[in-house]
């Protein structure tokens, strides 16, 4: 039987010099002449979990003081297991395994920090599970012996023996540049029959290129072809899509499902399109983020992924979610009529690529979103238009500007910067004004407020360079790429904070992005790039949401239509009688 409850604090938080241990002193089992709560042997504060009543006095006290160190959480009356793994004592538990299944795919799906990294780590033998006996050293038949007789005992067994060879493809594609050196060419060679890998995935073009240099959809693709380059037994892919176009993120799915064909496959991805599209069964993953994560049976695909968003597991009686999330299921119309900004054409030319740009207007309140394929000028046209960029043709615009880049890149001495400081650097005194307060709550930045910014995830630091943004003092937002990195309900409300901030301040907004739920979320109009990557590129003026969608999906070939119970988009299976039915009709953008 596990424990009823489990507490975790997290001593990069914690100030126990600044409180004098507050939570040591309020706490009513040490008050009752108990040790519930004492100083350890490295002076930070320790908590028998066997003892914790779950009051959340202390927690609720440190949070009043700012810290945010402590978390207690009665666990679900459901979970009778000891947890698979946990990082130390008062630290994140993981609880249970996914089954891994050959000739599948193995989809993970859940928020951020509840422990499908740790899922990833475990099965690819980068981290040994210690069943919660993290004070010693765990042989591996006690590990394995907690799954006898279950799908997982003969797997574990291979890995104990070291036994099955691993291919990760790891979440932060932006550390690459940190560790590789050299030309494209030269990392993958090392792989026998890289090139058929390249050409299928299509970059070639890339092959000469200096990695240091590469975008941040360019290091993506690096990353999926080097694990597939080589022969492996198990694959882990940890959120392939992030940084690529549609058509790429399309290209890659069918990639892995064709290896699915042969290999056991297991990918971890918050684009629900893609996670469907390539994903034979799913696995929840719910808890509280940084706490504890629970892994649920696994479910088909769209059941799974509709379970989740309902947030309630009827088989296994646990509710996760207080609210499910449904998603619009008609196109939004644009309602927005008073003139902003007119903007000019832009044009510019490179050595090897050339870029148009029509002319267009926004309106106040208006978000346009910009879709189109990597290296067509989308992000070319934005510094454009921010003046970082100088244009051959067209002015850019001379009001205040915001932008958030693409790439989350942190310099040597920012890293070291906690991330109040870091924020306050960027917006200055905004971070003592009640709106932009609201936003660091909303968008989980809170707390880790005292956390230095290189120990922050892709999520928080996406998080954090979002709230940059939106604090500086501006009358136009550009964003590119917000959702990279962001889980599911993190993207939903993204979309929502940037929609209110935009219509409660009259302003106008540009985003990026290539999740079309972003988009489909966010946006009032958008606009379209077209042309080849690399060559030239032709950005269309602002368009209403339903026709721009058609004709950007018509030149992909691709159709997508909503579910009937969620409004989620879901890209149809090419040729499949719904592919054909709505293609006949001309009608490639989420029909019911």
């Amino acid at each position: 039987m596990g424990k009823k409850r489990i507490v975790v604090h997290d001593k990069e938080l914690c100030r126990y010099g600044s409180c004098g241990y507050k939570c040591v002193k309020i706490c009513p089992i040490n008050r009752s002449g108990e040790e519930c709560i004492v100083k350890g042997e490295d002076s930070y504060p320790v908590f028998n979990e066997e003892l914790c009543i779950g009051c959340g006095i202390c927690s609720k006290a440190c949070e009043k003081l700012g810290f945010n160190a402590i978390s207690v959480v009665n666990l679900p009356k459901e979970l009778e297991d000891d947890p698979i793994h946990r990082y130390g004592k008062n630290q994140f538990a993981l609880y249970r395994l996914p089954i891994p299944r050959r000739n599948m795919v193995t989809g993970l799906i859940g928020p951020n920090g509840i422990g499908k990294t740790t899922v990833l780590n475990i099965l690819s033998g980068n981290l040994k599970p210690n069943v919660g006996l993290f004070s010693k050293k765990v042989p591996w038949n006690s590990i394995i012996e907690k799954f006898k007789g279950t799908e997982l005992q003969d797997y574990l067994e291979v890995l104990a023996r070291k036994g099955v060879e691993i291919g990760y493809k790891p979440q932060h594609v932006d550390l690459i540049p940190n560790t590789w050196k050299g030309s494209v060419k030269n990392l993958l060679k090392k792989h026998v029959g890289y090139e058929k890998v390249v050409e299928r995935l299509g970059i070639q073009e890339m092959l000469e290129k200096n990695v240091k240099t590469l975008s941040g959809g360019e290091l993506q693709l690096l990353a999926v072809a080097a694990v597939l380059s080589k022969k492996h037994d198990f694959y882990f892919f940890d959120e392939p899509s992030s940084y690529l176009d549609v058509k790429q993120r399309l290209l890659v799915a069918k990639e892995i499902r064709n290896l699915s064909k042969i290999k056991e496959v297991m990918v971890v991805e918050h684009d629900l399109a893609i996670l469907d599209y390539l994903s034979d069964h799913v696995h929840m993953l719910y808890g509280k983020p940084g706490t504890f994560g629970v892994v649920s049976n696994p479910y088909g695909v769209r059941v799974g992924i509709n379970t989740y968003l309902e947030g309630y597991i009827r088989e296994e009686n646990v509710r996760f979610r207080d609210k499910p999330i449904v998603f619009s299921k008609s196109a939004r119309t644009p309602g927005k009529d008073r003139l902003f900004l007119e903007f000019s054409g832009f044009e510019k030319s490179f050595e090897d690529f050339d870029l148009r740009t029509e002319p267009g207007e926004i309106h106040k309140g208006e978000v346009i979103g910009i879709l189109g394929p990597n290296g067509i000028g989308k992000t070319t046209f934005i510094r454009m238009l921010v003046g970082e960029l100088k244009p051959d043709s067209g002015e850019f615009v001379r009001m205040k500007l915001s932008y958030k880049t693409q790439r989350l890149v942190l310099e040597k001495e920012e890293g070291k910067l906690e991330t109040k400081e870091y924020i306050e650097v960027n917006v200055g005194k905004k971070l003592q004004d009640s709106e932009f307060k609201r936003i660091l709550s909303s968008l989980g930045i809170e707390r880790n407020l005292e956390k230095k910014m290189k120990n922050l995830s892709g999520g928080e630091l996406q998080a954090v360079f979002i709230a940059c943004a939106l604090g500086k003092e501006h009358e136009i937002l550009l964003l590119d790429e917000p959702s990279a990195f962001l889980d599911v309900e993190q993207r939903l409300k993204m979309a929502k904070i940037i929609r209110n901030h935009i219509e409660d301040n009259e302003i106008s907004a540009f985003v990026v992005d290539h999740d079309l739920q972003v988009i489909d979320s966010i946006a009032d109009r958008i606009m379209v790039f077209e042309g080849e990557g690399g060559k030239e590129g032709l950005g269309r003026k602002p368009c209403e949401m339903k026709d721009g969608m058609n004709n950007f999906l018509r030149k992909l070939g691709v159709t997508f239509r909503r579910d009937p119970q969620t409004g989620r988009a879901r890209a149809n299976k090419p040729d499949s009688q719904k592919d054909r039915e709505q293609k006949e009709m001309g009608e490639y953008y989420y029909t019911g």
